[in-house]
């Protein structure tokens, strides 16, 4: 039996899509909770928590992208052909938002809510347009002699305007639990009093989307719902309960680290979900991995080069970590 090339490949960008959602997310989701906070050191504070490690965190976005350029090129085409509108956007967003990070500090006073407000609109834009290309890529595409058939506003529907808002949502509530685990002080307890509202709509948006996609999708519907697949399939939403309600208990109890990781294993089961719903589709709703892939001598040389890379990532993200781990302070930075 050989190795197959395709699934190492679709692991290895579902690895990196993940972890650029897990790391990104939380310095969108401080971009998105600015406005909240108007104390302009507290601030500084926030931006000083992501500052050294949010250039870093985008590695992952174009380990994905590059990735399934090389492995599955026609998902490449395909997908970016339907999805051009908001990935330009979502890269605008994250320009200005980088932007932002170099200028606002070195800014006169009179002009630094002008970079606030280029974070802020960054931190939305590209968060939102994540999430409408999300709720885009669940519905499908429309594929005809293997070039992408729609229009240029297939993506824009309510599914993923609601994707999109969906993800707002999560990203706040994973930069409160970061802002919780890295500050102290009036700004902690601040985003204590957030998170635990911020849970609520988490889970009322993440049963929204739940419901909605089974019901917009009959296919994804059967694979959830008939037997014996519901028995396998179950423990998702059981899990997503349960750590809600360890979330709520740990912000109650005003804990440091445990709601960041509580959050984060959230995310990551309402990732596996997705997964659950398309596997092994690589271009929805029928285009599988292997129909989609790149032939095997490709596939082959690039996990040569991905397998030495990605050590190295991982090895300088886990040393930046923890280089700049603990609290951030106005007058000391970190400490």
């Amino acid at each position: 039996m050989g190795i197959d090339l395709s699934l190492i490949w679709a692991v290895i960008i579902a690895f990196g899509v993940m972890m650029y959602v897990v790391m990104d997310g939380f310095d969108l989701g401080i971009g998105i909770l600015f406005p909240f906070v108007r104390n302009e050191g507290e601030r500084n504070v926030m931006m000083n928590t992501v500052a050294p490690v949010w250039d870093g965190n985008e590695t992952w976005l174009v380990l994905g992208g590059a990735g399934l350029f090389g492995a599955f090129p026609l998902a490449y085409s395909v997908v970016l052909s339907a999805l051009y509108l908001p990935l330009i956007l979502m890269l605008l967003g994250l320009i200005f938002r980088g932007v932002a990070f170099e200028f606002r500090f070195k800014a006169k006073a009179e002009k630094r809510h002008l970079w606030d407000k280029a974070f802020i609109g960054g931190s939305l834009t590209a968060t939102f347009c994540q999430g409408v290309a999300l709720g885009a890529y669940i519905d499908g595409f429309e594929v005809v002699d293997r070039t992408f058939a729609g229009g240029a506003f297939d993506w824009l529907t309510p599914f993923s305007v609601f994707c999109g808002l969906a993800l707002i949502v999560a990203y706040a509530l994973l930069g409160c639990t970061w802002l919780i685990m890295k500050t102290e002080g009036r700004l902690q307890q601040q985003m204590h009093d957030m998170a635990r509202p911020l849970v609520f709509v988490v889970l009322a948006v993440t049963g929204i989307v739940s419901l909605w996609t089974p019901l917009e999708h009959p296919a994804i519907a059967e694979r959830w719902f008939s037997l014996p697949n519901l028995f396998w399939f179950m423990p998702v939403p059981v899990l997503v309960l349960l750590c809600t309600y360890a979330l709520l208990r740990a912000v109650a109890d005003n804990r440091n680290y445990s709601p960041f990781l509580l959050t984060l294993v959230l995310i990551f089961l309402g990732y596996s979900g997705l997964g659950i719903s398309l596997w092994p589709n690589v271009i929805p709703p029928s285009i599988s991995i292997w129909e989609a892939a790149a032939p095997p001598q490709s596939q082959g040389f690039m996990l040569v080069g991905a397998l030495l890379i990605i050590p190295f990532i991982l090895m300088y993200t886990a040393w930046s970590y923890y280089v700049f781990r603990g609290k951030v302070t106005q007058d000391d930075g970190y400490h």
